[in-house]
Parts: structure tokens; C-alpha cells; sequence
């Protein structure tokens, strides 16, 4: 691969770390976002580097002044945005204000056993933390080359129940677009 097609936004594959994306370029070095090893720096001389797509980036030296037409703040939001969809970084859920604070009590049928008490906060955590893990097994699912399409599908259709499933726990969530969403809510 020539250093010429290695350009910020080119997707690259390295032998030990998988496939990533170019977020700067350096005379000696490229540093590259993995998205299950995080950011890495990558010795320009390294043979093992194979470009899987060419950047979309326009040349900053095709004669537009050096002004690619892209602000900071695009870039910010296009790389964050990728990083919500394939990374395994959980999102910042918050919980509804009339639950904070709160506790959850579970009270057995048989009135010899102790109630439980469990601090909503730390019952929503862990809803929370299933949501995520669903997002990153859908993920993982989708991009998995060994499956069929009709298995994807099938995979996915038990997924998308395991959200309907969830959607009692709904009422905890402080916003409507972070609510559990099974088939009967899914419109496409």
C-alpha cells in the first residue's frame, strides 16, 4: 500500500488489532480508532497495513486552499456518532426524576420472608447495562461474516423481542428516544 492512499478517514485493517479508521497522519506515524482496541499508533514503515477504503476526505492539496469545506465541529459529530454505533462505550442513560432517590421493594408472597429493598438507581443500572450489552451483541451479529443473512435476521428478530420484553421497564427512563422499542414499535 503506498502512503499516498493513507489519508485521515481511509479505513485500514491491521493483522492484530482489526479494521480502523486513519485519525491523523503524521511523517512517521498513523494514528488509528480500532473500535475493540481503542486509538492506536501505527509506525508509517509497517507493512501489515492494508487500506480497505480510501478516505472520502477531499485532498487538502487539489487547489481548494487548503479548505476541505468541513468544519472541527462536522468531524467532531460524524467520529462521535461512529463511536456510539461501534464502539462498546455505553451511552449516558439518565433516570426520571420522580425515581431518584427511590427504592424498589420486593415483598415475597409468604409474610415469614423479608421484603428487599433495592435502590432504583442500582435497579436501573443494570437495565441500563442489558440494554448495552444487547446493542453490542446486535453489533457483533450484524457484522459477523460467518452468518447468513437469513440468520442475521432470525438473530436479530429474537433480539428485537428481547426489547419488547423490556419495555415494562420504561417508565424508569428519563427520555422518550431511550425507551426499549420491540416489533409492535418499530416502523421502517
Amino acid at each position: 500500500m503506498e502512503s499516498k492512499d493513507i489519508k485521515i478517514g481511509a479505513k485500514v485493517e491491521h493483522p492484530q488489532f482489526g479494521t480502523g479508521i486513519i485519525t491523523n497522519v503524521t511523517l512517521t506515524s498513523y494514528t488509528v480508532y480500532f473500535g475493540t482496541k481503542g486509538e492506536k499508533s501505527i509506525a508509517a514503515g509497517f507493512q501489515g497495513l492494508k487500506l480497505l477504503a480510501p478516505s472520502n476526505l477531499p485532498d487538502e492539496d487539489s487547489g481548494s486552499g487548503g479548505s476541505s469545506g468541513i468544519s472541527i465541529q462536522d468531524l467532531e459529530k460524524v467520529f462521535t456518532n461512529v463511536l456510539r454505533r461501534y464502539a462498546d462505550f455505553p451511552e449516558t442513560v439518565e433516570l426520571g426524576d420522580r425515581w431518584k432517590k427511590g427504592m424498589m421493594i420486593l415483598k415475597p408472597g409468604d409474610p415469614n420472608l423479608k421484603p428487599k429493598e433495592v435502590p432504583v438507581e442500582s435497579f436501573f443500572h443494570k437495565i441500563v447495562l442489558v440494554r448495552d450489552r444487547l446493542r453490542v451483541l446486535e453489533q457483533r451479529i450484524n457484522s459477523n461474516e460467518s452468518l447468513s443473512d437469513e440468520e442475521k435476521v432470525n438473530l436479530q428478530q429474537y433480539i428485537t423481542r428481547c426489547y419488547g420484553s423490556l419495555t415494562t421497564f420504561n417508565v424508569f427512563f428519563k427520555h422518550k428516544q431511550q425507551f426499549f422499542v420491540g416489533e409492535k414499535g418499530q416502523t421502517e
